[in-house]
């Protein structure tokens, strides 16, 4: 069984995926992101047909791997990749990858939690048919905004993660009317921390697999300490559920922050039912029109170099390999 996580990024996929890897049948790795950061560069490699650009691609995909800032406790054969692949394709060498790294683990299935493989639904549907579970995890879209307002990566305006967020809880809905109803599951973080033993109970029921109670104790797993210690974006995995950290948006943004926010992505928040604060009660939604959104463009890559001058010189660290890496092969074009 192969199953995706999709939605938006700061909405609890590292908490539900150490909770699930400590399912006996379930391998839940920290995602390298291979389909989002691969998919924009396959221009580059030219027609997979030819074995050259083929082999090309599969070593660059286990490269990234192996750079991962959380370790994975798997050793790659390029060949052995190469002839589990059946079809030349990014996906295709995805799963791969997946399939060898449960394997190493005496598992029979797989998690990805890259929630951002939403973008990527009918490549992933064409490609893995009815072996496909899809996870849709939720989280009220302003609890997701501050913490991408606090995170070194992602968009830094509320107008920017509001757009971000409506266009992928709107591809997420969109897959539970397109697939087939057993094959997908709709979760809110809301419900996983405030509930979590009844909603992992439901989960695994979903999945055909048995629930366990170390899903409960995650945090102090292997996987968990290896997360926690590769980064300070992940620093909470060490913790149990934190059953209080929502609706923190209330004191978190600005009155002027959630309005932006509710005007951008309002409709999705009404469909999951999250009520909106101000927009439609106490003011209309706003427009913005070219010179409005100039400004909050401007505005979101100041923040952004903000927050990366902020990174501390051992998460820097961490993630240099695999910058390096994406860096090189975007040079090939140049020097080719």
């Amino acid at each position: 069984m192969k199953i995706f996580m999709i939605g938006t990024q700061r909405s609890g996929s590292n908490l539900l995926r150490l909770m699930l890897n400590q399912a006996p049948a379930i391998a839940a790795p920290h995602p390298p992101h291979i389909l989002e950061r691969f998919a924009p560069l396959l221009p580059l490699y030219g027609s997979l047909a030819d074995d050259a650009a083929f082999d090309c691609l599969v070593d660059d995909v286990l490269r990234l791997v192996e750079a991962n800032p959380v370790p994975w406790p798997v050793a790659f054969d390029r060949s052995d990749i190469r002839r589990r692949c059946h079809e030349r394709s990014l996906v295709a060498v995805f799963g791969a990858v997946m399939d060898r790294m449960a394997e190493a683990g005496a598992k029979p299935d797989w998690v990805c939690k890259s929630l951002a493989n939403v973008h990527f639904l009918p490549e992933i549907e064409r490609c893995f048919g009815a072996d496909a579970r899809y996870l849709y995890l939720y989280r009220d879209g302003r609890d997701v905004c501050l913490s991408f307002m606090k995170a070194v990566v992602g968009e830094k305006t509320a107008y920017h993660v509001a757009r971000q967020w409506h266009a992928e809880q709107q591809l997420a809905l969109a897959c539970g009317q397109r697939v087939p109803a057993a094959q997908y599951l709709a979760l809110s973080y809301e419900e996983l921390t405030q509930a979590p033993e009844p909603a992992l109970r439901r989960l695994c029921a979903w999945l055909g697999t048995e629930f366990h109670p170390a899903m409960l104790d995650f945090h102090a797993s292997d996987e968990a300490g290896r997360t926690a210690s590769s980064g300070k974006m992940w620093e909470n995995v060490r913790k149990p559920v934190m059953a209080g950290n929502s609706r923190k948006w209330l004191e978190g943004l600005s009155q002027d922050q959630i309005i932006d926010f509710e005007s951008v992505a309002g409709e999705s928040l009404a469909a999951l039912g999250y009520e909106l604060e101000f927009v439609g009660k106490s003011c209309e939604a706003r427009r913005y029109d070219a010179q409005a959104v100039a400004a909050l463009d401007a505005e979101n890559r100041r923040l952004k170099g903000v927050a990366r001058q902020e990174l501390s010189p051992a998460d820097a660290a961490a993630r240099k390999p695999q910058e390096d890496l994406l860096a090189e092969i975007r040079s090939r074009a140049v020097t080719a």
